[in-house]
């Protein structure tokens, strides 16, 4: 093995070993039990960023550990053609030569993006490889592809033909720069620092004035009403008495409806049928008129009087200058409010009077609502998400599906030009009359049947029984509404199962002072340069390892050094192994003959960690299980057992040599094995250098737990050699004696059993404590003016006359002591607290004990040293 390890040239290597030996392909295990995840599809309008790289690092973990653990595992990659999003893009590169799409007409200019949706798809695919995930790419899938169409086609018909799917005229959320609707969750509400008018509407019988406040001033033109609480004693007199609406002359009644609010700012609200999904509905209770009073991109339309072709937030400063000269507006009040703002192009969100098509939600909300209450639902993690999802989709509304865009799936509906009828149809119906509706129908819709309509739905392929339902979806908290619940309504309506077994959310990642990335703030993090600049795999291990389910991360350059150092830190070791290798094979590996302490304590804590890796990976609990790796492989396997390791691989005892041989080449070949789902290039260069069987760690078995490899004695013998070695290099530190330099070592042990565990492995302390005399027995004597050390089991005293300052001695016996008592008194307090002790389990109760006691010992022991000291 290089003295370094160089991540660009292993990426490249492996990633390219395995894509050409077809090792991330699914089917070849037929007999084994199937685990599915399908990719959370990005768009192809760009790059991926740092949060694609969280969340698909997630899932080929799970994906890589399935497979070695024998699953017949798919992942299956794709992407989303993201309507709105990617015709924009191509828009304003069209802009930038000076075109537009309807100069080009509809069909060149779908030509032009799929060329761009091609250039994409293929940058993603390169990310991908970079990312070393482990994608299925010979079922790849994007959602305008044939099959996809075909099921979107599919679903569309049968949801018409059961009354689920309805074209109408409502109140939507218009983009005017898109100039497309939206559903209610492709809108983002922000605060805005606004103002609040109050505009005084003259009566028509000159009697007085009724008062309005409104935000949105330049809407009054299309005012088709007042309304008022029909309970309201100041008002109740004049329902049914008409005003004159400043500005147009337009007469409009006072209407009562209850939806009026008594108690806020004037008990008078303005109603305005066309531009308020509110007012709508008060509009419809009284039959008012519907008056649009701007075109679709925002521009004030012929009934806006003297204000026709003014943008409208030109019209409102025009209008409420008009306004206050007129002595109409009394009074404006700053207001800070929320305001819906495009997900997509950023513009200011109008509510518009507009004919849609819409999904009737409620009859697909109450079935997806009666699973989840019934046990029968998805199994969100963290719990607390499958609150927020129930929320959401029991207060859902109707969908609207239809968007006046060129770019996605046509809406399957064609107009008689005689008739005015609708055809909806599977096939394109023939006739020269028919004309197909112009819109398409909302990028989620297809995403929503993402799940099984990739696996070849509505067919029923061998993909489809096999891999459905999925395990696992992961993906981030914020499109629960926009994807999870979708996915889960449309999967239950068209095949009576729930999608997936299990939801993972994961947050956001945000800067190091947790602030959402993003381009304004110029604090986004490119993926492809972490990789560039530190490797995959510590960019994986770091984002991967960095947060708990459901809580957001913050992306710290130095947390991705300390992967790449860890990183480092594998390969040294392996070296070191390897040079120790030389010659051994696989056939040689045997763990079953007579093994030394530190062997077994090796095996032990390999064994443990197996344990608690495949736990927590199937609990999803990724930042512990790279807390539980890395403290293995930095602690215990590099800072201790491969240094124990040197003394029987340079001694002469040749079977101890070939002992610790077997157990370096089986514990690090199992360690590769736990470490490859997180860092898996440098898992593989390793392996394949190890002694080994197979052809790559990809499909190498997971290790499993062995009750065999359990060895508690040797764990307690290992823990005492540790606790002591770490002493004397403390007190070494504490006054600045090298470890070059020889010194002696007096042991003091509690009983037999600690006198012949330390006896056993004289050859371990006088190595790693530096010794040039090492005593050991129960009966030594404390000698004077020695440095001290009180563990469990031993009392450790180096003679270091000439060395130390006596008083500095007890000056550090006296601090240690504050602590013990420090630590007593906490186990005391603890065990005096009676809520305490009545609710633990009577096992941790006696731990605290335990605990107490030995506090309670080593001060003593302290104490006791302290007067001999002191003479």
């Amino acid at each position: 093995m290089p003295t370094t390890y160089d991540p660009k040239a292993a990426e490249q290597k492996w990633y390219q070993y395995w894509v050409e030996g077809n090792y991330f392909q699914a089917g070849k295990r037929p007999d084994a039990e199937p685990y599915t995840i399908v990719i959370p599809p990005p768009n192809v309008t760009g790059m991926l960023h740092i949060g694609h790289a969280l969340d698909f690092t997630l899932q080929d973990i799970l994906i890589r550990t399935k497979r070695m653990q024998g699953y017949d595992a798919l992942w299956l990659p794709g992407t989303d053609h993201a309507g709105i999003a990617t015709q924009t893009r191509v828009e304003k590169k069209l802009r930038e030569q000076g075109l537009s799409r309807h100069d080009l007409g509809r069909e060149a200019f779908l030509e032009k993006v799929w060329e761009w949706k091609d250039q994409y798809a293929n940058t993603i695919r390169d990310q991908w490889s970079k990312m070393g995930l482990s994608l299925d790419y010979s079922r790849e899938r994007f959602t305008l592809d044939e099959g996809l169409s075909k099921a979107v086609r599919e679903v569309f018909v049968r949801l018409y033909e059961k009354g689920l799917i309805y074209r109408g005229k409502k109140i939507i959320n218009w983009d005017p720069a898109a100039r497309t609707a939206l559903s209610d969750i492709e809108v983002e509400h922000k605060e805005v620092n606004g103002h609040l008018y109050h505009l005084q509407y003259p009566l028509k019988d000159g009697s007085g004035t009724i008062t309005v406040a409104t935000t949105r001033p330049e809407t009054m033109l299309g005012d088709t009403a007042v309304a008022v609480h029909p309970e309201d004693e100041r008002y109740k007199h004049l329902i049914g008495s008409m005003i004159v609406l400043p500005v147009l002359g337009r007469e409009i009644p006072i209407v009562g409806d209850e939806y009026v609010d008594k108690e806020f700012g004037s008990g008078a609200v303005k109603i305005t049928p066309a531009h308020d999904p509110n007012d709508f509905e008060v509009g419809q209770r009284h039959n008012l008129p519907q008056i649009i009073v701007m075109d679709e991109s925002g521009v004030m339309n012929e009934e806006a009087g003297p204000y026709q072709g003014l943008d409208r937030f030109d019209c409102r400063k025009k209008l409420v200058s008009d306004l206050q000269e007129q002595g109409v507006c009394v009074l404006i009040e700053d207001h800070l409010h929320q305001v819906g703002h495009s997900e997509r192009s950023g513009a200011v969100v109008e509510p518009y009077l507009s004919t849609q098509w819409f999904v009737a939600m409620k009859p697909l909300a109450e079935a997806a609502i009666k699973a989840q209450k019934s046990g029968k639902g998805v199994n969100f993690v963290p719990e607390r998400f499958e609150k927020v999802y129930l929320n959401w989709i029991e207060n859902v509304r109707d969908w609207c599906i239809s968007r006046q865009l060129w770019w996605g799936h046509r809406i399957p509906a064609w107009y008689d030009e005689n008739t005015g009828e609708i055809t909806v149809s599977r096939e394109n119906p023939e006739g020269d009359h028919l004309t197909q509706d112009n819109d398409v129908l909302d990028t989620w819709f297809s995403s929503a049947l993402w799940p099984f309509s990739t696996l070849g739905w509505p067919e029923q392929t061998e993909d489809l029984m096999r891999y459905y339902p999925t395990n696992v979806l992961v993906t981030g908290y914020d499109i629960i509404y926009f994807w999870v619940s979708r996915m889960i309504f449309t999967a239950l309506e068209f095949t009576d199962e729930m999608p997936f077994k299990d939801v993972l959310m994961h947050g956001l990642v945000r800067d190091k002072d947790g602030q959402k990335m993003s381009k304004s703030l110029g604090n986004g993090v490119d993926p492809l340069e972490v990789i560039e600049q530190y490797g995959a795999d510590a960019m994986r291990f770091m984002i991967s390892t960095g947060s708990t389910p459901g809580q957001d991360l913050r992306f710290r350059f130095e947390k991705v050094e300390q992967a790449r150092n860890f990183a480092n830190k594998i390969w040294n070791a392996s070296r070191f192994a390897l040079m120790n290798l030389e010659g051994f094979t696989a056939e040689d590996i045997n763990i079953n003959v007579k093994l030394g302490t530190a062997d077994r304590w090796i095996l032990h804590r390999l064994n443990e960690t197996v344990a608690d890796v495949t736990r927590m990976i199937d609990s999803y609990e990724f930042g512990e299980t790279g807390r539980v790796l890395y403290n293995f492989i930095w602690d215990d396997l590099c800072d201790w057992y491969i240094e124990f390791s040197k003394l029987s691989l340079n001694g002469t005892d040749q079977d101890a040599k070939r002992a610790t041989q077997s157990v370096l080449s089986y514990v690090l070949d199992h360690t590769q094995r736990l470490i490859h789902p997180f860092m898996p290039f440098i898992s593989e260069e390793i392996w394949q250098h190890l002694p080994h069987v197979g052809d790559t760690i990809t499909l190498a078995e997971w290790p499993v737990y062995d009750p065999a490899l359990e060895a508690p004695d040797a764990v307690r013998e290992m823990e005492l050699l540790m606790d002591m070695i770490r002493s004397v290099r403390n007190i070494r530190a504490e006054v600045n004696v090298p470890m070059s330099k020889k010194v002696e070592l007096l042991i003091k042990a509690a009983s037999d059993g600690e006198e012949a565990i330390l006896k056993r492995n004289e050859v371990f302390i006088q190595r790693f404590c530096g010794t040039s005399l090492l005593e050991i027995s129960k009966d030594i004597a404390a000698p004077d003016k020695a440095m001290t050390a009180i563990l469990t089991g031993a009392e450790l005293y180096l003679p270091l006359a000439g060395l130390i300052d006596i008083a500095q001695e007890v000056a550090r016996l006296e601090k240690e002591l504050a602590n013990l008592n420090a630590e007593v008194q906490r186990v005391e307090k603890k065990l005096a607290n009676e809520g305490f002790v009545a609710k633990a389990p009577a096992k941790v109760i006696e731990e605290e004990r335990a605990k107490m006691n030995d506090y309670a010992e080593k001060r003593d022991k302290v104490l006791a040293r302290i007067a001999e000291l002191r003479g």
